[in-house]
């Protein structure tokens, strides 16, 4: 027990890690949670781990929430907790809990949710952490690049241990008051494994931690280590479900526990998506710079319904989906028994394609109301005659064939592109001689070619129902051109 350091290191922290554990008590019911930070768009990799989450809690009765980890200010991004929030609530995971964008204020008896406004209660923790002997002050200045950290590590090996470690409380009082970080005594060294169990991987044999990592940076803010594991704590987290990219942090994760005084989370790394590059051929992780559809705006900005998007993601999450939505076409998804025992540990590869056929499927069993009051929402404040649009959607809808036309409410614009423009692709421009006939009557190749001078397109709707959209005297128009 080092008290003496403790106290000197931090003179204004009066509070113990046990006061705050009586002001946060245990739940009722099982909580997951969603910690985006506020540096970027809300990536469709996020999204997945959201939802899965949003799933399981709903499935068996528990709560859901977003906490802001906004303790990267160099990397913060204005408006990026709203875009986040907002983009989990425009595709139907709204948090029963926590953070809800900067224009609403948090909800729940756990907050503050955002980690900016926690930063005592982190220091109370690293008090006790150096309370304990497991933390110790640092004042080594950051003059490393990621590079020649990364170069040492190849020639002087993995372990990772500070000079400031050793430095004797006499030591440490003749540096102060001059800043400091505090980093975790590790006490391995990188010779040793432990068996840890993942929720996704299962039981694994990984290296012990020999890391000290940070908790504390110089300006008294926790980087991802402590930040997570105090609130995840004090906020009565079930399981931490993240990314596969944290699986290498979590030895150093599950001894940071340990050294608090705490039985480690159960942790579990979904799968990342990812997708087939165009250039090599090979599979790589969704890029924020190379594709699109990695932005879950993407997504809204395109009009894919909710519903599509869900179905698709639990092709992703639970490999039965697919043979139970075969057995069970017209099934509500919150009838599927979802778990996340069956979410595995391969990387999925994302098929845009697959999406569209998904959403095509969905958007065909909608009936004329429910989808004209999604195209309406998609088309509000645009320039676009919304009553032919109603009115070709209506085609042989609410049938036993529906048609499966458009994959995406955006498609509306170039399949039925004839709404609104002539075509250029015409045809037979002496047409009008054979508008005498009734065009139902009329032989098939005078159809085709009177579809392809009001259309441009050689297949489509009911050639008739499109004639009445249009209009006669469009219709003799363009068939007089």
């Amino acid at each position: 027990m080092s008290n003496e350091l403790a106290d000197l290191l931090f003179p204004n922290v009066d509070k113990t890690p046990e006061d705050y554990l009586k002001m946060y008590p245990p739940r009722e019911c099982p909580a997951y949670r969603l910690a985006p930070s506020p540096t970027g768009y809300l990536h469709l990799g996020n999204f997945y781990s959201a939802f899965i989450q949003f799933t399981e809690a709903t499935k068996n009765g528990g709560i859901f929430y977003i906490r802001l980890e906004d303790t990267d200010q160099k990397r913060e991004k204005a408006d990026a907790g709203e875009i986040a929030y907002k983009g989990l609530v425009s595709f139907g995971v709204t948090p029963h809990e926590g953070y809800r964008g900067d224009s609403l204020s948090e909800i729940g008896d756990y907050g503050p949710y955002v980690q900016s406004k926690r930063i005592f209660i982190y220091q109370t923790f690293a008090k006790d952490l150096v309370r304990r002997g497991n933390a110790f002050p640092c004042f080594c200045e950051a003059t490393q690049s990621k590079q020649e950290v990364l170069e040492k590590r190849e020639t002087e090996g993995i372990q990772e241990k500070d000079p400031c470690r050793d430095l004797t409380v006499e030591q440490i009082k003749q540096k102060l008051p001059a800043e400091f970080a505090i980093r975790l005594r590790s006490k391995g060294d990188g010779t040793k494994s432990r068996i840890v169990v993942d929720l996704f991987k299962g039981e694994r044999e990984v290296k012990e931690n020999c890391k000290d990592i940070i908790l504390l940076k110089r300006n008294g803010i926790p980087p991802y280590a402590l930040g997570h594991m105090v609130d995840d704590i004090l906020m009565r987290t079930s399981k931490v479900i993240r990314g596969e990219d944290w699986y290498s942090s979590l030895p150093a994760h599950i001894e940071l526990f340990e050294a608090a005084g705490f039985k480690p989370i159960q942790y579990g790394h979904n799968p990342l998506i990812c997708t087939i590059d165009t250039t090599t051929g090979n599979k790589r992780k969704l890029s924020k710079r190379l594709d699109a559809y990695a932005d879950m705006r993407y997504y809204a900005e395109v009009g894919y319904p909710v519903e599509a998007v869900h179905e698709y993601l639990l092709t992703l999450a639970n490999s039965d989906f697919e043979l139970w939505r075969i057995a069970n076409p017209d099934k509500p998804l919150r009838d599927f028994p979802f778990s996340l025992d069956k979410v595995g540990s391969n990387n999925p590869i994302f098929d845009l394609q697959k999406l569209d056929s998904i959403s095509k499927n969905i958007i065909a069993k909608k009936t004329c109301a429910q989808i004209n009051k999604e195209v309406a929402d998609f088309f509000k404040g645009k320039n676009i005659d919304l009553e032919k649009v109603y009115k070709i959607l209506a085609i042989d809808r609410e049938t036993e064939k529906p048609r499966k036309d458009i994959a995406k409410y955006s498609d509306i614009l170039t399949e039925y592109d004839f709404l609104f423009n002539v075509p250029e692709k015409r045809g037979d421009d002496s047409l009008l001689e054979y508008m005498g006939e009734k065009i139902k009557d009329a032989p098939g190749n005078i159809k085709k070619a009177v579809r392809l001078a009001l259309t441009g397109q050689d297949k489509g709707p009911d050639l008739y129902a499109i004639m009445q959209i249009l209009g006669e005297a469009e219709v003799v128009k363009r068939l007089s051109k």
